[in-house]
């Protein structure tokens, strides 16, 4: 819960990448078009967080420049109705108005907001100003129409709304609206070690080094992981203090009077918000390590491919890195200090972030309620045949019946995500990956690439539908 464990992709491209595959056995090639428009829709069940979304936005220029445009509608799906109020709330920040904030300003607000328990004064003081102007958005239709028209309410129940109104409101910081992430985060991490909890650093070191980084998380160095299985706060910089609860981790939320009750910290403590942004990267200098030591952090990483990203939502220009921007702290012994305390109302928004949101033209996003979780693993006929592109996250996975392939179309890419970024063990990983291949078979499916031939674990697997090849070119064409 709170954030993925696979990479963040361009589901556009991906799913360009295969049909281009599927086309490879028609011998008659396709007409060269000078401009193609190609509109898809894209299902996130379950996915956790807007990763996908952001990516896919940010690459939309690099698509319309090789002659295609893309018309990309998402569907969010979540069963937990502060899940969706964070993914807006993230996703406000990655198209906040380049005239609210500069970019590095951009992505080290959206960092602490994605991964931290708790937040600068200046991040907390920005989360304030946006619950104000995401309440108008999600109560004023006009407002909503002129802030962010690409964002789609209509299929959330009233109570669903009503659910992001509390969550909206609970981010203010009134007497009744307490959040007291550290305790929660220090009860609970107490209550999940047990036994082991007096050795924890040891337990952390293994779950890193002989776990994690075995499997995809060679990128994470092991003085910010330990620090964010201690803390909750996964990216850090010398120069910042964390004093703030970050509200956006609040699950469960139900008013009482002037108050309300819910349910602590629930998400997750083990793998950490690394995962998303921070273990790969187009710019292989980042990932350089000596003598078992990464040069940069994964911090450090995801640092960087925000900045790309956010750089191009902005511009629509590609972005060159100076790798002197990227502080080199992989091998750096960083002073963390205890974490301030706080007073709740000792701050109130300067500012209540009501500009209009960057617009990207042709990306629609609609968020759907609980209750479409069920319809369409059911393969409810109103959404049969639907979705060009289904990501299923890990934690999703058990909504899935046989039925669910019906509101997938003929051509469509199916993405699995794994468990493989868990600190679960080799064998619970290894049978969940079969079950999800076990899953695709049954339901006539094949890899996008060949699996079997790959001595090599991955976190996401991608399938398209097998097809004999006379129906696969006629498809094409």
């Amino acid at each position: 819960m709170f954030w993925g464990l696979s990479a963040a992709l361009d589901l556009f491209e991906e799913y360009l990448n295969m049909s281009k595959r599927s086309e490879e056995s028609c011998e008659e090639e396709k007409p060269n078009e000078e401009t193609k428009i190609v509109q898809i829709n894209i299902l996130l069940f379950g996915s956790n967080d807007p990763r996908h979304v952001i990516k896919t936005m940010a690459k939309m220029y690099a698509h319309k420049a090789k002659g295609t445009t893309p018309i990309i509608n998402f569907y969010v799906v979540d069963g937990c109705i502060e899940t969706i109020a964070r993914h807006i709330a993230l996703l406000g920040i990655a198209l906040e108005s380049p005239e609210s904030m500069n970019l590095r300003g951009k992505v080290h607000l959206f960092m602490d907001v994605y991964g931290n328990s708790l937040l600068r004064a200046s991040s907390y003081q920005y989360l304030v100003g946006k619950a104000k102007s995401l309440f108008k958005m999600l109560t004023d239709d006009e407002c909503r129409e002129s802030m962010t028209p690409f964002l789609n309410f209509e299929n959330l129940k009233y109570r669903e709304r009503d659910g992001l109104e509390n969550a909206f409101r609970f981010w203010l910081p009134k007497e009744g609206h307490i959040f007291h992430i550290q305790e929660y985060w220090a009860a609970r991490l107490r209550k999940l070690m047990g036994v082991r909890y007096d050795h924890r650093d040891g337990a952390f070191d293994w779950d890193l080094n002989m776990v994690l980084k075995d499997r995809e998380g060679q990128q994470i160095c092991s003085q910010e992981y330990r620090h964010w299985r201690e803390t909750g706060i996964a990216f850090t910089y010398p120069e910042y203090e964390y004093s703030k609860p970050n509200k956006t981790l609040a699950v469960g939320l139900v008013r009482n009077g002037d108050k309300y009750i819910h349910r602590g910290y629930v998400g997750d403590m083990q793998t950490g918000p690394f995962s998303a942004f921070g273990l790969l990267s187009a710019d292989e200098r980042l990932l350089q390590s000596a003598h078992g030591q990464n040069d940069y952090r994964s911090t450090d990483v995801t640092e960087r491919n925000l900045l790309e990203l956010f750089h191009e939502l902005s511009t629509e220009t590609p972005y060159e890195h100076n790798l002197k921007d990227s502080r080199r702290y992989g091998s750096v012994k960083l002073l963390m200090g205890k974490t301030l305390l706080y007073n709740e109302c000792d701050i109130d928004a300067m500012h209540d972030y009501d500009k209009p949101w960057i617009h990207i033209e042709g990306i629609n996003i609609r968020f759907l309620s609980s209750e479409d979780i069920f319809k369409l693993r059911n393969g409810d006929e109103f959404w049969s045949n639907h979705f060009d592109v289904a990501f299923v996250g890990y934690n999703y996975f058990a909504f899935l019946k046989n039925s669910f392939i019906k509101v997938l179309k003929k051509k469509c890419l199916l993405i699995l995500e794994t468990k493989l970024m868990t600190t679960a063990r080799n064998e619970d990983i290894k049978l969940f990956e079969e079950k999800l291949m076990n899953y695709a078979k049954v339901n006539n499916f094949t890899g996008v690439i060949n699996y079997s031939a790959l001595n090599k674990k991955h976190s996401i697997l991608k399938y398209k539908r097998k097809m004999d090849a006379e129906e696969n070119c006629a498809n094409n064409h």
